[in-house]
């Protein structure tokens, strides 16, 4: 195995610790006294980091040269995608077992569901898209249809933002991240254009 394969696998069983820890505590009736709430926030705050950490893929590969990275993209976009699964099947089974009525409702009424079903919805057409063979189907429009991803990026942290009642400091901090992230990659758009100015 490479350093590399050991760095990549390293990071997936990472990001699998939020998910096993939850098993855990399911098994050993340890999800505090309100387990639906923790699962909730446990499922959502990893499916935002994991989102921002493969945004983050392309500028640190740019940075560094190091274009081994971008095989570190595609993993990271679909553990994120695996967390927002289990962060809305929360919603759907746990919260409300399947009444799709009330959920309708929900997501009409109140604007931070409105936010994070869209985020959730943007998200499947990636995931769906994210093996090498529709990556080849697709050509060049896979590439326009991947640009979704920073749309969901602003509604993930849109959504995390609207939950929140009191303690700004984590959706601050993702929205800041999020906005060097979209930043740099306005900039390296624009840098061709700014460089031939001067």
């Amino acid at each position: 195995m490479t350093g590399f394969g050991l760095f990549r696998r390293t990071i997936f069983a990472a990001a699998l610790v939020p998910a096993a820890a939850l098993v855990y505590g399911f098994f050993t009736n340890d999800l505090t006294a309100n387990p639906i709430d923790y699962i909730t926030d446990t499922t959502g705050y990893t499916a935002i980091t994991l989102l921002m950490i493969s945004l983050a893929i392309t500028p640190l590969r740019r940075l560094t040269g190091r274009n081994d990275l971008i095989r570190l993209r595609r993993m990271l976009g679909l553990l994120a995608f695996f967390y927002a699964c289990l962060h809305f099947s929360t919603w759907l089974v746990l919260d409300w077992f399947f009444d799709f009525a009330s959920m309708a409702a929900d997501v009409v009424e109140r604007p931070f569901i409105t936010m994070g079903m869209l985020t959730f919805l943007l998200l499947i057409p990636l995931a769906a898209t994210s093996t090498a063979g529709m990556i080849r189907r697709l050509g060049k429009r896979w590439q326009q249809l991947h640009r979704l991803v920073y749309v969901a990026g602003i509604t993930a942290v849109i959504h995390f933002w609207w939950v929140v009642k009191a303690d700004f400091r984590e959706p601050r901090f993702f929205a800041l991240a999020l906005t060097v992230l979209l930043g740099f990659r306005a900039w390296w758009m624009l840098r061709p254009r700014l460089s031939s100015r001067f």
